[in-house]
């Protein structure tokens, strides 16, 4: 009797074992690659510093792809949005000076914070289902800035559910300074034999992309050299 019960729990452990590595296999490479996490990369455009103040006046999201076979990511989708000052916020007249923003233009097509955010939101969760990740993760250009400024216009809009994490992020500022020695956007850009036009810099559509592309590179590059978990160099062992 206690053979056979024994003999049970094997067969049953066995069982569990050989159901946890089919679906291990069956987990898309991109759910693997940073602990189930998402990277969305995210610039914003401000009336200033301050996120709780300053208008929240440009947004754009590059969502990524990564190739199952090379291990790579690359640009998939960006969207972006002029976005209307909310109610009360202050514009700081040097901020709109460096940006060139004029938030009163009826041209921009502005759109309310809150409209931006659940367009966004909605993207970024079938994305976020289809690579098979749990939670969403800011990339940017000196993260913290962009994260609280989209925190702050989350919490305005009163969206309980953000598919975001609240402070974990992904900063290319020093990812840059790593990888290619350098932290300023385009010098990172140059180094990385990326394009970069300072004419066409500070609108979050531009920023976006050449941020992702930024990503994608020293990612990519990473793979290249051996990918993660890193190889073991045999003179090490």
């Amino acid at each position: 009797m206690a053979e056979s019960s024994t003999h049970n729990q094997n067969n049953l452990a066995t069982e569990q074992t050989n159901n946890a590595s089919i679906a291990a296999e069956q987990t898309p490479l991109f759910a693997k690659r940073f602990r189930g996490y998402f990277p969305v990369v995210i610039d914003v455009e401000t009336a200033g510093f301050n996120a709780q103040t300053d208008a929240l006046l440009e947004l754009a999201a590059s969502v990524l792809t990564l190739d199952e076979t090379t291990g790579h990511l690359a640009i998939d989708e960006t969207i972006q949005f002029n976005i209307e000052p909310f109610e009360g916020a202050n514009l700081e007249p040097k901020a709109l000076e460096f940006t060139g923003i004029d938030p009163t233009n009826p041209l921009r097509g502005a759109v309310d914070e809150k409209e931006a955010l659940k367009t966004l939101f909605k993207l970024v969760r079938k994305k976020m289902k289809l690579a098979g990740c749990q939670r969403a993760i800011i990339v940017a250009h000196n993260a913290a800035f962009d994260l609280g400024f989209l925190n702050a216009a989350t919490e305005r809009c009163a969206i309980k559910r953000s598919p975001f994490h609240a402070f974990v992020s992904f900063d290319t500022t020093t990812l840059a300074g790593l990888a290619l020695g350098q932290t300023v956007l385009a010098k990172a850009c140059e180094a990385a034999n990326i394009d970069f036009n300072n004419s066409e810099a500070h609108s979050a559509l531009y920023d976006t992309e050449k941020t992702a592309e930024l990503f994608c590179h020293i990612v990519n590059k990473w793979q290249d050299l051996g990918g993660w978990p890193l190889a073991v160099d045999a003179n090490e062992t």
